[in-house]
């Protein structure tokens, strides 16, 4: 296994991070995290740069709007990227609601509620009032910036030379893991403020997943989503365990905490939900091979045993689940077929570093052993684009394996050299200690420790 290129960096830089490390006090002011004895300089950095690269980003994407529901743009090239590949038209001001359900997740992790509630605040608002449809969904995607305009804008472009709008239909359409972070951005939200608006917002998000996706097929769960342009959509029968064990844990916070607001039926209808799903990533969970598949196929039910997805191994582990101490093999799975240098890559056996990740599995090794290896914070470190985001790769381009949609020729799903907004909310997360499948940190206990 050859290392990763952006290692061969590191040392000269090191000592000035640990120059500028802020004291620990200082850091858990600024940062919100809670740092503890085994927190070093290097993540202590890592937290205090990528927060403040998050913040920037909020301060950039308002355009001039300091209040107000705000999305925020997935990539933002900055003035270094000259090694980079040019940014592909329809992503340019294009906000994807993974990511800024993340970002919401990670701004609250460093501190600033305020900006995390405007992007609550968007994602309740389009819920309400999306341009075409009234059923509670999310699209993948939406127009970055402000919300100015009555309905919620959709991404795309004025093509002058064709004297046509161009639209992504990925973008417009709705995948069910899209639609569950959004819910579980709302109840991190609602936990650290109450708010009947978010709590509302993600029983409704949580409804358009039982309603539309529920699988009717064995192995039982939640389909991945639908797609195409409105009025001619059509449901994606494959299932993923990463979706999933999104839904389980989503739908589980939202009885608790439905239990002082909703009815004892609705509580029962989102605890069955959450069992629905858990079984289904249960059912994926392979004792054998200590890992986790991918999911299923397109007809719903015969298993994807081939390929590997590093996030389908490790957020089973961190949602801190009541079966995820019989789960913890898929940590060694991951650092056996998913590890690239000092880094992780997406798929098995892959062929570049997966920022995001990488920072993931941080994530979950502070959350499950209290801490990461130095080497792994300070690759991460070295993703740092001049304008605070962090680069989705150091590669110029790396493989999933996976395709965008039913219309992809074949597996067209790249991760590129641009800085993107989730992976910079990974790196926080993971330098705060901070589990947004739970809405606590490491030191607060966020996962009990499992029998040795």
């Amino acid at each position: 296994m050859r290392a990763a290129p952006s290692t061969l960096t590191l040392a000269p830089c090191m000592a000035a991070w640990l120059a500028l490390a802020l004291p620990a006090a200082s850091f858990a002011q600024q940062s919100g995290a809670a740092v503890t004895a085994t927190t070093t300089a290097t993540q202590q950095r890592l937290a205090q740069q990528s927060c403040e690269g998050l913040r920037q980003a909020v301060k950039d994407a308002q355009k001039g709007a300091a209040t107000g529901p705000l999305f925020l743009p997935s990539y933002r090239m900055a003035g270094n990227d000259r090694g980079s590949p040019p940014l592909e038209p329809a992503l340019v001001g294009a906000a994807y609601t993974y990511d800024n359900a993340l970002a919401g997740i990670a701004l609250l992790a460093c501190g600033d509620a305020a900006s995390a509630r405007r992007i609550g605040d968007a994602v309740v608002r389009a819920i309400e009032r999306d341009p075409h449809v009234a059923d509670g969904r999310v699209r993948n995607a939406y127009r970055a910036g402000p919300m100015t305009e009555d309905k919620a804008a959709l991404p795309g472009r004025w093509d002058e030379g064709r004297k046509q709008w161009i639209a992504d239909a990925y973008q417009v359409s709705t995948a069910t893991g899209n639609v569950a972070w959004a819910a579980l951005l709302l109840l991190n939200l609602s936990q650290a403020e109450p708010s009947p608006a978010y709590s509302a917002g993600a029983r409704k998000l949580l409804g358009w997943i039982e309603q539309h996706t529920r699988a009717k097929n064995d192995p039982d769960g939640y389909n991945g989503g639908w797609f195409g342009w409105d009025g001619a959509q059509r449901p994606q029968t494959w299932k993923s365990t990463e979706h999933n064990i999104d839904i389980a844990v989503a739908a589980a916070w939202a009885a608790r905490s439905a239990s002082t607001a909703g009815g004892a039926a609705q509580d029962e209808a989102m605890r069955r939900q959450a069992r629905t799903a858990l079984d289904f990533v249960g059912r994926m969970w392979n004792p054998a091979q200590q890992r986790f598949h991918i999911g299923t196929k397109e007809d719903g039910s015969t298993i994807s045993t081939e390929g590997s997805g590093l996030d389908a191994q490790l957020w089973p582990l961190l949602a801190a689940t009541d079966r995820s101490c019989a789960w913890m093999g898929a940590l060694d799975w991951a650092q056996k077929h998913h590890r690239f240098g000092e880094g992780y890559g997406f798929s098995r056996e892959p062929d570049g570093i997966w920022t995001e990740g990488s920072a993931q599995l941080a994530a979950t090794l502070v959350a499950r052993r209290g801490t990461a290896p130095e080497a792994l914070w300070r690759l991460l470190a070295s993703q740092r684009a001049d304008n605070g985001l962090y680069y989705a790769t150091p590669s110029a381009r790396i493989s999933t394996g996976l395709a965008i949609g039913p219309d992809s020729p074949g597996p067209d799903f790249f991760y590129y050299h641009w800085p993107h907004l989730g992976a910079t909310a990974w790196i926080a997360l993971a330098a705060t200690g901070f589990n947004p499948f739970t809405g606590k940190t490491a030191a607060a206990g966020a996962i009990p420790s499992c029998p040795t």
